[in-house]
């Protein structure tokens, strides 16, 4: 069978296991197929995220004047809604990393960028550096996001305070101050926990600052821009509740996800065994699992289709016996959660 060709949206060290087994299962133009991208579907799923937030913003002004029995809970809801639109603006960006999001580049870069890296303090062009790194080297020992599955298993009491900080908040400020610090360049740009402190070099104060601004001008502008937005509106205090939903609980949902992809599976490095796929039904979709994320196996074994061929790339490898069936998060989380307490 012929070998699919190397296409630059995606790692090309792709271990020699995954590519053979790759070739195997689909055809040369199974893979065409599968790799097909559209601008129309990029427009789609940014314009359709944006909505949501939107339609979710909306929701919290009506609720604001109705009583607290409908208030509150509405509140509650729409806070979730927004971190999952903040977890979804970041898978939207890790596609554009891929060069998946719209067919046409200038487009998929751009839109990428601008619509769904910057608003929530990213940057395309450092993520797709650091991202690469990791799908060449899953689950090694210099994959540059090992540090957030490397502790696991560990005790259901480590768990619940971890899922703690992330609801009470400690994670989401711990985040934006590491981001200060990077675009500060301070320390080294990640999306990781792990923080590495770079050389000084004879660089005074001032420099870290002009550092800061250069780096962080673009989240600066889509950020003014939103909240102009919302007082144009007659609600600036929406833009409160979009921070606060960064903070809280956008980290316990961008944890969830994280474990489920790589956490306690094979440290080897064929791409079938060494990352999962897990169920997601509406719920995990709107929090840990928004544009089809969930299926990280196909993502991983053929990082240059988008993401919505993966449900039929998933349906194709279970029905050749490919790949197992999928667990569900609950499960994910009983499985990290394995040590002894």
């Amino acid at each position: 069978m012929s070998q699919p060709a190397v296409d630059s949206s995606t790692p090309t060290e792709m271990p020699a296991e995954t590519r053979k087994k790759l070739t195997e299962i689909f055809s040369h133009e199974e893979i065409k197929m599968l790799n097909q991208r559209s601008d129309l579907m990029g427009f789609a799923a940014v314009g359709f995220t944006w909505a949501v937030i939107g339609g979710t913003l909306g929701m919290l002004a009506w609720a604001s004047t109705q009583p607290l029995w409908v208030s509150i809970p509405a509140f509650v809801v729409g806070l979730c809604v927004l971190a999952g639109r903040h977890l979804g603006l970041a898978i939207l960006h890790h596609e554009a990393a891929h060069r998946t999001l719209f067919k046409t580049r200038w487009l998929n870069d751009f839109m990428g960028d601008w619509f769904c890296a910057r608003p929530t303090w990213n940057d395309l062009g450092k993520y797709r550096a650091h991202h690469f790194l990791h799908h060449r080297r899953t689950n090694q020992s210099d994959d540059p996001d090992l540090s957030l599955v490397a502790p696991f298993p560990t005790s259901k009491a480590s768990i619940r305070r971890k899922l703690t900080r992330d609801v009470l908040g400690a994670t989401g400020l711990k985040y934006l101050f590491g981001r200060v610090m990077m675009d500060a360049e301070l320390v080294k740009w990640t999306v990781a926990n792990d923080a590495t402190p770079l050389p000084r070099n004879g660089r005074t104060r001032w420099d870290y600052v002009a550092a800061f601004l250069k780096n962080s001008w673009g989240m600066f502008l889509t950020n003014v821009i939103f909240y102009v937005a919302c007082r144009a509106a007659g609600h600036g205090w929406l833009y409160g509740i979009w921070v606060l939903s960064y903070v809280t609980p956008f980290p316990l949902f961008l944890r969830i996800r994280s474990l489920a992809e790589h956490a306690v599976t094979d440290r080897g490095r064929d791409m079938f065994t060494n990352t999962r796929t897990t169920q997601a039904g509406f719920f995990a979709r709107a929090t840990v699992a928004p544009i089809r994320v969930n299926y990280h196996i196909e993502h991983h074994v053929m990082p240059s289709a988008p993401y919505y061929r993966l449900p039929l790339m998933h349906r194709m490898l279970r029905e050749r016996g490919a790949i197992a069936e999928a667990p569900t998060y609950a499960k994910v989380l009983r499985l990290v959660s394995g040590a002894a307490a």
